[in-house]
């Protein structure tokens, strides 16, 4: 009597067109469920926080989450929190910061790349917007396409 040996592994593989298949059935079902919402390959605080209800949610009652391993995992969530708090206020200061520096420049020539070309002039005015603009010849430009800042004279730029 031949004993055949299992590859268990073999019994699971997929081809290529499987897993395709596979995967687009899956991503039909979560739209289903969640319309309008993408994968993401990060966590934020919001799905930490689900995360730890629902454990403490499911957990055994004849063996509880440990008091240092709650805690811990607490003072992540706290963590994540304030990181995300900090890179919300790190955008806002940055967006400040080059509002003040292009606001800094009005009356002072600027050379800018503008596509191909460059352009060259007064800046007549600025916008105070998340991305600061400045009116350099009767046209609004990005404040990041501002290459060189130099003193002018009346003679040197219109």
């Amino acid at each position: 009597m031949d004993v055949l040996a299992f590859d268990a592994n073999a019994a699971f593989r997929m081809t290529q067109a499987e897993q395709n298949e596979l995967s687009r059935i899956a991503n039909e079902f979560n739209n289903k469920l969640n319309p309008g919402r993408t994968a993401q390959q990060e966590l934020g605080k919001d799905d930490f926080l689900k995360l730890l209800v629902a454990q403490l949610a499911h957990q055994d009652p004849t063996n509880p989450m440990q008091d240092r391993e709650f805690i811990a995992q607490m003072a992540q969530f706290s963590s994540l929190e304030q990181m995300t708090n900090m890179a919300a206020d790190f955008s806002r200061l940055t967006s400040m910061l080059a509002g003040s520096e292009a606001s800094a420049m009005l009356g002072r020539g600027v050379e800018l790349v503008d596509g191909e070309r460059l352009v060259q002039g007064r800046v007549a005015a600025v916008t105070r917007d998340a991305v600061p603009q400045v009116l350099v010849n009767g046209t609004y430009y990005n404040w990041n396409q501002v290459q060189t800042v130099f003193d002018v004279t009346d003679e040197t730029v219109n």
